[in-house]
């Protein structure tokens, strides 16, 4: 399984946010629990179900999506 195919985008899931692999886990929520200082290895060993692979996928998948021409700021 390569990286592309371990981020899933499906409207039934999550309310249709980028996942690991349809397993409920956002994208996103991997991204928070790194910038907070977590680990590959910490997150490895809290959600057994998440394999190295899905890490690094969703890596590849934050440097895709910086890779945006024009971002929007959206006042708060």
């Amino acid at each position: 399984m390569n990286a592309q195919s371990r981020i899933t985008i499906d409207p039934a899931i999550c309310h249709g946010k980028p996942t690991i692999r349809g397993l409920r886990y956002p994208v996103e929520t991997i991204l928070e629990l790194l910038s907070s200082g977590m680990t590959t290895d910490d997150i490895l060993a809290d959600y057994e179900d998440l394999e190295r692979d899905d890490i690094l996928a969703v890596f590849a998948y934050a440097a895709r999506l910086s890779q945006i021409k024009k971002v929007e700021m959206v006042p708060p």
